[in-house]
């Protein structure tokens, strides 16, 4: 008899509550390291507005340094949780369940970290009213034709219909921890859970609700990332003005975002013992799925160098040179190397299924796609049409902490929302093993 056959209901439950058992020190002592960095980064920017945006590294010919980097970047980690959750619902691959609540929230969390860059690259932040489109005030007219206003509805759009998503969804698991609560925690569940009863209205208008959400992020996973990609497709400038770049953004971000959720499920897996929901088979799963997106990453590299040549157009033709052997070449070479060679070691099933590679290519996918973002930013603008323009950005270490405090406060946020909320949907988990399916597929 396999593990999956004698999975209960009793036992998800037990295992899913006892993660919300009372936090240890070593715990806390994490928590407080990543605080750590969070104050670290916003006394970077507290600096930044006293002194001015000068501190950056930000000037001419480079206005977009590591800001608008880490903002595409998290805006790009952000598309494989609403893709696992929402796409395979929608096909019922069951082997998405173990994994879809984390990957919500890994969601959510990564669009409010990306939705600082554009408040930090303001500069003066208090001003940002003068960006808000208000028609006919200040005698502005907002350009709607812009794709930097396609970005704020696109983004906002996604980051409510994420949220709503991940939040219907615990709902049933909020109030099971509500019934098993007492005192404060159960008042403070009881008020999350929004009245769930369990009645057969309550999961008939659940069912109803959680799949019309499904069906509308479904298109937002791919036209969000699509819009990111024309603020830069729509520009003229070598290497940037190419119809390729919205398919290229959309792999590249499903690319990042599904090894993003391997960093966050095997540390996640073996804290909480969730080894015989979060199977190796579900691991494996998302290692090829990775295949094939680094596949298409790797496939749109070599169309932009092909296009480049076979255009005969010489400034294109220059820029991917430049980016090849210039003065970023070591950036351009760890993203190749880390977004399109390394994935393709999961084609040997005992890498794709040995935590320990699984977790390091994962890493190293992670590191290979802020590269990306790099190489695409800062290259084309620095050695444009007009080679006495041209000129060399490195971030200051004002940058650097603020980029710090970007990633402590994502991993800060999520580690607090696992130890005190449902980190598992049992609900799905239960619809799996009552339909007779395993957590593996």
């Amino acid at each position: 008899m396999t593990d999956e056959a004698v999975i209960t209901f009793d036992e998800i439950d037990q295992t899913v509550l006892d993660t919300l058992q009372p936090p240890t020190r070593g715990y806390w002592l994490i928590v407080a390291a990543l605080f750590g960095g969070v104050l670290l980064g916003g006394a970077c920017w507290a600096y930044q507005i006293f002194v001015g945006i000068g501190v950056g590294g930000q000037n001419n010919p480079v206005a977009w340094g590591t800001y608008l980097i880490n903002f595409v970047f998290w805006v790009g980690i952000a598309h494989s949780g609403t893709l696992i959750s929402a796409i395979l619902h929608l096909f019922r691959a069951g082997w998405r369940n173990p994994i879809a609540r984390a990957a919500e929230t890994m969601t959510v969390f990564a669009v409010c970290t990306a939705g600082l860059f554009p408040f930090i690259h303001l500069g003066r932040v208090w001003m940002v009213y003068y960006m808000l489109p208000v028609p006919t005030q200040r005698t502005l007219w907002p350009n709607f034709q812009s794709p930097l206003m396609f970005d704020v509805v696109a983004i906002s759009t996604y980051l409510t219909v994420s949220s709503l998503f991940w939040y219907t969804g615990m709902l049933p698991d909020l109030a099971t921890v509500r019934d098993r609560a007492q005192g404060t925690r159960k008042k403070i569940y009881g008020i999350l859970a929004l009245g769930w009863t369990g009645s057969h209205e309550h999961w008939r208008h659940y069912a109803r609700a959680y799949l019309f959400f499904a069906a509308l992020a479904t298109p937002l996973v791919i036209s969000v990332h699509s819009v990111v990609s024309w603020d830069f497709a729509l520009g003229v400038v070598p290497g940037w003005h190419t119809t390729i770049f919205a398919p290229y953004f959309v792999a590249g971000a499903i690319h990042s975002g599904l090894a993003m959720v391997i960093t966050l499920m095997i540390p996640l897996r073996q804290i909480f013992r969730y080894e015989r929901f979060i199977s190796l088979q579900v691991l494996e799963n998302v290692a090829k799925t990775i295949i094939l997106t680094g596949l298409i990453v790797g496939f749109a590299y070599s169309t932009e160098f092909f296009i480049a040549w076979y255009s005969h157009n010489d400034m294109e033709a220059a820029i991917f040179t430049y980016r090849a052997t210039g003065a970023y070449r070591v950036g351009f070479w760890i993203m190749f190397v880390c977004n399109a060679v390394v994935p393709l070691l999961f084609f040997f099933k005992k890498i794709r299924t040995h935590l320990g590679w699984l977790f390091g290519i994962s890493i190293l996918i992670n590191i290979g796609m802020w590269f990306e973002r790099f190489v695409i930013i800062i290259t084309s603008v620095a050695h444009d049409f007009i080679p006495h323009a041209w000129g060399h950005y490195a971030p200051t270490w004002i940058e650097i902490g603020i980029m710090l405090g970007s990633f402590s406060l994502f991993f800060m946020l999520f580690i607090l929302f696992v130890k005190h909320m449902p980190s598992m949907s049992t609900t799905e988990l239960k619809e799996m093993v009552h339909q007779g399916g395993t957590h593996g597929g």
